[in-house]
């Protein structure tokens, strides 16, 4: 990728698709340039951009989930695919780049910021206004909201509500972002809702961890989170500005623990430097944002006791919550925006060109252990 930045990654088959702001690629030799409006795939195992999947996505993609029958949904802020009408939400063929014929959201009044598939729905979030507020669940085929999710995010600390991400697994899903309260329990940035049954639910989890306030300018400031492949914790990572606490770090939490104040199992610390996205493997955590460190719970925009450095990129014990060895390093810039973990690799988007000493523009891929 020659310019901008990668904001989503997901794997249909053995194609891979970005997502992002960004007008120009190439192919893993660097011959033959590309222009693409926000949204390319190319081969996972030639690095060989798709010729004919080339749909001008008018405006930033945020979120990507892979679909059946070689299809792949687009979440972003938009109003048009190929100028056709498509508000924040579309499904496109990876042959062609076309619109699938009869998936119809109805997403208005703001943008989709992440999505996740899940069997036969859809989940999707942002800060739109319709068909719910900023948090809705769609039939996969259709799109048409399910009308056996009614959860909703509220009391949120910007101007309006907005769901930053969202993750599935089992019967659970993972949401974090502005809201204070989940269908008027209080449930501050971070909620666990069980989809288990015919009717969603919140689950009776809550934390008061991202209750505590960091710099002003970030009245808000959980980003990324994951599950472990087995679903028994998950990772949140968040901004948050040099004030310690919870700010800037990655944390884990048990996923089936109850209670009004559930603790983390482990929180690292970068010191001040933003993390934005993490992907939960089972032999490490993996983060990525701007970070200069981990391990560094009493740095304040320094190196504090006992702090490694770890630029851009690092992984994280799953158990100790301690760093790991692993130290590719990478050029800062504004941040890894995401990961995406599979049987191959860990691929790792962000918005600079050296990744593991070596160029890798804005997009690269790690071997996993």
């Amino acid at each position: 990728m020659l310019d901008g930045i990668v904001n989503a990654i997901t794997v249909v088959g053995r194609t891979v698709v970005v997502g992002g702001s960004f007008s120009e690629v190439s192919d893993a030799n660097r011959r033959t340039t590309y222009l693409r409006n926000n949204l390319f795939a190319y081969d996972l195992h030639t690095g060989r951009v798709l010729p004919d999947f080339a749909p001008s996505v008018a405006g930033p993609v945020y979120g990507l989930a892979a679909g059946d029958g070689g299809t792949v949904y687009v979440g972003g802020e938009f109003h048009g695919i190929d100028y056709q009408r498509a508000r924040g939400l579309a499904r496109l063929r990876l042959s062609d780049g076309a619109l699938v014929p009869g998936f119809e959201p109805r997403i208005g009044g703001g943008m989709v910021s992440t999505l996740a598939r899940h069997g036969s729905k859809l989940y999707v979030g942002g800060d739109f206004v319709s068909p719910r507020t900023a948090l809705a669940r769609l039939d996969a085929t259709t799109g048409a909201a399910d009308p056996g999710f009614t959860v909703t995010p509220g009391k949120p600390l910007t101007a309006r509500v907005k769901v930053h991400a969202l993750a599935v697994s089992g019967k659970r899903l993972l949401v974090d972002g502005t809201f204070t309260t989940l269908d008027g329990l209080s449930r501050p940035q971070v909620g666990l809702i069980d989809i288990g049954g015919r009717t969603a639910k919140v689950a009776a989890w809550r934390t008061s961890t991202y209750a505590r306030r960091c710099a002003p300018e970030f009245p808000s400031y959980v980003r990324g989170l994951d599950f472990s492949p087995d679903g028994r914790y998950f990772v949140v990572v968040t901004t948050g500005g040099p004030k310690g606490g919870i700010c800037d770090t990655a944390a884990r939490f048990e996923t089936y623990a109850k209670g009004s104040n559930v603790k983390p199992t482990w929180v690292n610390a970068t010191g001040g430097d933003s993390l934005y996205s993490v992907a939960v493997t089972g032999a490490a955590v993996y983060v990525g944002g701007h970070q200069r460190w981990l391990d560094n719970p009493r740095g304040r925009d320094s190196a504090g006791p006992g702090a490694v450095s770890r630029p851009g990129i690092g992984a994280i014990h799953p158990r100790t919550g301690k760093a790991l060895s692993w130290n590719p390093t990478r050029e800062r810039g504004i941040g890894v925006k995401a990961f995406y973990a599979h049987s191959t690799g860990l691929l790792v988007g962000s918005d600079t060109t050296r990744l593991g000493r070596e160029y890798h523009a804005r997009i690269g891929m790690f071997p996993l252990p």
